[in-house]
């Protein structure tokens, strides 16, 4: 009897605890330019080169002076200037202060810099109406963001347009990075016709390849799109041996079911060891997992809902794992109290999609409304999850219940 005849449902720790536990990240690397490494991961510690800043300078515009000079008069002659690329040079007289803009080299013998705003153009100098001065104040030592030496990025960081302006500071012009997992992924079924044609008699529209690839994409991985395969064994497998001969995972939509011509499950016992589960989630059920010859595979539900949120809840940690993102953390749960009633039989993990607000530093939640596995517009509307536990059952108006924010790869 194979895990898909079980009469037991799986539940998703167990099913994911299975999953990530075969997973071995990806070792190879390869060297990019900086500005095309975003979403990589990185290869290994990034370490800085250089002091950032790489000398004392300025936090404001204003004047630096010695505080045992301000202490003798409230009023300094100017001595000079100091701007962002053009340092002061020279001797720098007893009991003057020196004109200085943020970012500037701090003078040799400065202590402190004061602000423009507290200070008075005179006849005989500066005029400076704040005599309370401590050391050092406005200025940014040398290595006070970055020392040299300093771990600026860990191994396993997936690089973001946060991170490269960072490494850019350091001179970093080339980065080494590991390479992104490729995921090949096609849809199964007589039923589904390609966009821009005229749909015949019991045929729908293939709309699940058109979230798979964007989720794939932006989990940080290469997506491979095989089209849409016919309810045909040979086709099937030969479209199978492709994909594994491309890919890293191999991800189908569809075909995993215990439908009569659903022949996935038969070709896979072919080319691969696959354990076929019946997950305790909602929507999703059939959901699939195993190893084929050369790749990984992972068999997502043909309803539109069901593929998504498995891909989203299950594949994205195995992608994360295979692609060395050691940062990776799913979305943490929120309490929030529900505007409405929600449907909920126990058994299953169910994945709502609702609307959260926030009031007054509470959360709510309400639903999109129709919650089946093949109503997208759910998803469409959402910007959260309301996940209800496996054995909680109907939810009324005013409960608790968890709410998981969505993660930038739903935007």
């Amino acid at each position: 009897m194979s895990c898909c005849d079980a009469p037991n449902l799986m539940p998703i720790e167990d099913a994911l605890q299975h999953m990530l536990s075969g997973i071995k990240p990806i070792q190879q690397s390869v060297e990019l330019k900086l500005q095309d490494a975003i979403g990589f991961v990185l290869a290994e510690d990034l370490l800085s080169p250089i002091n950032v800043p790489p000398f004392d300078n300025s936090a404001m515009d204003g004047y630096a002076i010695r505080i045992a000079d301000l202490e003798k008069s409230d009023t300094l002659p100017l001595a000079g200037k100091s701007f962002a690329g053009q340092p002061f040079e020279g001797n720098w007289p007893a009991d003057t202060c020196i004109r200085i803009m943020t970012g500037a080299k701090i003078p040799a013998g400065c202590d402190a810099v004061i602000m423009q705003e507290q200070t008075e153009t005179t006849d005989s100098g500066i005029r400076f109406t704040n005599q309370k001065v401590k050391h050092n104040n406005n200025i940014r030592p040398v290595g006070d963001d970055i020392q040299k030496g300093d771990v600026a990025l860990a191994k396993g960081a997936r690089l973001t347009s946060r991170d490269l302006p960072m490494i850019a500071s350091l001179g970093i012009s080339h980065i080494k990075v590991l390479r992104k997992p490729k995921v090949a992924f096609f849809s199964t079924g007589d039923e589904l016709k390609p966009l821009g044609q005229p749909l015949e008699e019991g045929q729908i529209y293939d709309s699940n390849r058109y979230g798979i690839k964007p989720l794939i994409e932006k989990f940080g991985c290469e997506a491979i799109d095989l089209g849409i395969i016919p309810d045909n064994p040979e086709t099937l497998k030969a479209t199978f041996e492709r994909a594994q001969s491309e890919a890293d995972v191999v991800v189908t939509s569809g075909g995993v079911s215990v439908g009569e011509a659903d022949y996935t499950k038969d070709i896979l016992d072919e080319i691969g060891q696959i354990g076929f589960w019946k997950l305790a989630i909602k929507p999703g059920k059939p959901f699939a997992f195993g190893q084929l010859d050369n790749a990984w595979f992972c068999g997502l539900p043909g309803n539109p809902v069901s593929a998504f949120i498995t891909l989203y809840v299950l594949v994205q940690p195995l992608l994360a794992k295979l692609g060395g993102h050691t940062e990776w953390k799913p979305q943490p749960f929120i309490p929030a109290i529900t505007k409405n009633g929600f449907k909920k039989s126990p058994g299953r993990t169910d994945y709502q999609r609702g609307i959260y607000t926030i009031e007054d530093g509470q959360f709510y939640v309400e639903t999109t409304g129709n919650q089946s596995s093949g109503a997208f517009r759910s998803m469409s509307l959402a910007n959260c999850f309301v996940v209800l536990e496996q054995n909680r059952g109907r939810v009324e108006a005013g409960e608790t219940v968890q709410v998981q924010m969505f993660s930038s790869s739903l935007y």
